[in-house]
């Protein structure tokens, strides 16, 4: 076989795989993350992250679907309303993770404005037949008792005004241990990232089905 035969295969065998994978991309089903720093792993290579850990996990127990992560560092639930109409017709997902909130409470924003920006949020990806998880945060004690129970009691509220599952804590199990976090003490790092992976798949993996 002559080597212009042989490099004309090789290319063949390229093209297919290629088109292949990009044929498997396309009919994998869409799980849109919508989220803050929390989840587009700030300060740290994007494969550390929980969400690049969460499509290692799905390509091993779920393989049809597949995680798009449209999370942004500084996110707010205001910013993340005003992105989720692109985000849903660009990704078309199936199921969207809405985690988001944390930047309103440390900055104090009324719970009512958090509320109904969630909520406006969770309809959209109800009206697109989405199915939907809300991950919620908690913030500093320094807050105040009144404004911390009002700000957790949104993410509530608005699961059960939209019927979407629940996971109250998306740092449950790592926000009492400050080594599992940066030094700036807001945000997880590389080794809570597999903790918060689990988190989330304990009330992802029931919706995949």
């Amino acid at each position: 076989m002559s080597p212009l035969v042989a490099l004309r295969r090789l290319c063949a065998a390229v093209l297919i795989a290629l088109l292949l994978t990009g044929t498997a991309a396309a009919d994998q089903r869409v799980i849109l993350v919508l989220g803050d720093s929390l989840s587009a792993a700030y300060n740290m290579a994007t494969e550390h992250g929980w969400v690049h850990l969460l499509n290692q996990r799905l390509a091993e127990e779920a393989p049809d679907w597949r995680a798009q992560n449209a999370s942004t560092s500084g996110e707010t639930t205001r910013g993340g309303l005003s992105r989720m109409a692109r985000s849903l017709d660009e990704h078309e997902p199936e199921l969207v993770i809405i985690a988001l909130g944390g930047n309103d409470g440390l900055r104090g924003l009324p719970p009512a404005e958090i509320r109904r920006n969630l909520t406006g949020m969770a309809e959209a990806a109800r009206e697109r037949d989405a199915r939907i998880l809300l991950a919620g945060v908690r913030i500093p004690s320094n807050y105040g008792a009144a404004y911390t129970e009002r700000f957790e009691q949104v993410f509530v509220d608005v699961a059960e005004e939209t019927d979407s599952s629940l996971l109250p804590g998306i740092l449950a199990g790592i926000d009492e241990n400050a080594a599992l976090f940066m030094n700036d003490g807001i945000h997880p790092t590389e080794e809570a990232q597999p903790m918060i992976l689990e988190n989330i798949w304990e009330k992802l993996e029931p919706l995949l089905n």
